[in-house]
């Protein structure tokens, strides 16, 4: 799938976004190696922490459904509805974190856009240098 065909997807799901407090809409569309694309919106809460991210929604359906590896994600966010945002959203460290549990930090690809024709295309590695993951644990 192409990065713009991907980016697309996140600004759709960015749609169902939930988001009374903040209204920071995000959307986020994540294709695993065999092609399938899950997509996420973020949820917000009163109680804040409960507050889930677009990346993470998407990662967690995928893993809720058997999925284990990952090719790219697009995330989209900002508080502009549409399919044109004002700045580039990039995944908090929790979700960079969450990535890293899934991700080879090397060839995994992080996709922030404002619209389908300006976009940034990063790795994990580059996201979350020196990252802590399955491997720091591997005896």
């Amino acid at each position: 799938m192409t990065e713009q065909e991907l980016i697309k997807q996140a600004f759709q799901a960015r749609e169902f976004s939930y988001a009374p407090y903040s209204g920071f809409r995000v959307g986020a569309a994540l294709e695993t190696s065999d092609g399938v694309v899950y997509e996420g919106c973020n949820i917000e809460n009163a109680g804040y922490s409960p507050t889930n991210c677009a990346e993470r929604t998407a990662f967690f359906k995928a893993v809720s459904e058997g999925c284990h590896n990952f090719h790219k994600i697009a995330i989209v966010g900002g508080k502009e509805k549409g399919d044109v945002v004002a700045d580039y959203a990039a995944p908090c460290g929790v979700c960079r974190q969450v990535m890293m549990e899934f991700c080879n930090t090397k060839d995994f690809q992080i996709i922030v856009a404002k619209s389908i024709e300006d976009y940034q295309v990063f790795t994990l590695e580059e996201l979350l240098p020196m990252g802590f993951g399955p491997d720091n644990l591997k005896m």
